[in-house]
């Protein structure tokens, strides 16, 4: 919503005096949409690129300009305006959860207490590895850092865990932060703060791919070692047998008495297959 300061026609009269970068409508002219048609709303590239606006999450389109009609270019402004100076940092916030049973909350109102102006959530397992609302987190970020390229722009989640599950994952944000020009701000934990992939946070990405790699792989060897522990004490992991040696006897013996195998295995509580898997292993 556009601040009281400012018309929704005064705000709109300032964004058309750049060129659009994400559907190149010319300074003077509202946005289109690839329909050719007037849209709605102002692209988020452009309007950032207006120091009163940048915090804003959507600018309409005036009714003057007929939004949802045949779009025509309007007439360029008789005076350039320099180029914006950046503004405070713009965060966008990003929260996840991986099941239906754990809660967002906690960290959407993290998010919040950050001055995120906009925030991406979703619940998604972290087996899966297209997360949508992740990916629009980052696309908005570019989108604004290539509008503005001097405005700082910060992706920003409550904990490092919320971003990857892997070392690989991690190095490969890394990378793709770094060369977008993106920060990193992590709410909580050791590495609390800004981290820009630019600068010395280049070196906090790379020492938390390996920290994250030696992690896993100490719980994979505490996992092994107590397998074999129990294991050499006689456990043996996997689920319980379902028919006991002494059951296995009853039931050889009944077969020898002509019953069948259905009556035997209902007799003792197990399904037909079982029983006839046990008595081939003989």
């Amino acid at each position: 919503m556009i601040k009281p300061m400012m018309t929704n026609a005064e705000a709109a009269t300032q964004v058309e005096r750049h060129d659009c970068p994400k559907c190149t409508a010319p300074a003077g002219s509202p946005c289109r949409t690839t329909a050719g048609k007037v849209a709605a709303n102002y692209h988020t590239g452009r309007f950032t690129l207006v120091p009163a606006l940048k915090a804003e999450l959507t600018v309409k389109t005036p009714a003057d300009r007929n939004p949802g009609k045949p779009w025509k270019a309007g007439a360029a402004p008789v005076v350039a305006v320099a180029d914006a100076a950046p503004g405070a940092p713009i965060r966008i916030g990003y929260a996840r959860c991986s099941t239906a049973r754990q809660e967002l909350q906690s960290q959407l109102d993290a998010l919040s207490r950050a001055n995120c102006k906009r925030v991406f959530s979703e619940k998604i397992s972290t087996r899966i590895k297209v997360r949508p609302e992740f990916e629009a987190a980052l696309t908005l970020a570019r989108e604004i850092k290539t509008a503005a390229p001097d405005q700082a722009v910060i992706l920003t989640v409550h904990e490092m865990k919320r971003l990857a599950r892997s070392a690989a994952e991690l190095m490969a944000l890394s990378a793709a932060l770094q060369a977008d020009g993106i920060q990193l701000e992590i709410l909580s934990g050791p590495l609390q703060g800004i981290h820009d992939p630019n600068g010395a946070g280049a070196i906090v990405f790379a020492v938390l791919a390996v920290s994250a790699e030696v992690e896993r792989e100490g719980i994979r060897e505490k996992t092994m070692e107590g397998l074999d522990t129990a294991a050499s004490n006689g456990r043996h992991g996997g689920r319980p047998t379902v028919i006991t040696e002494d059951k296995l006897a009853i039931a050889r013996a009944r077969q020898a008495k002509g019953e069948s195998v259905t009556a035997i295995a209902k007799a003792l509580g197990i399904s037909r297959a079982t029983l006839y898997r046990a008595l081939s292993a003989e």
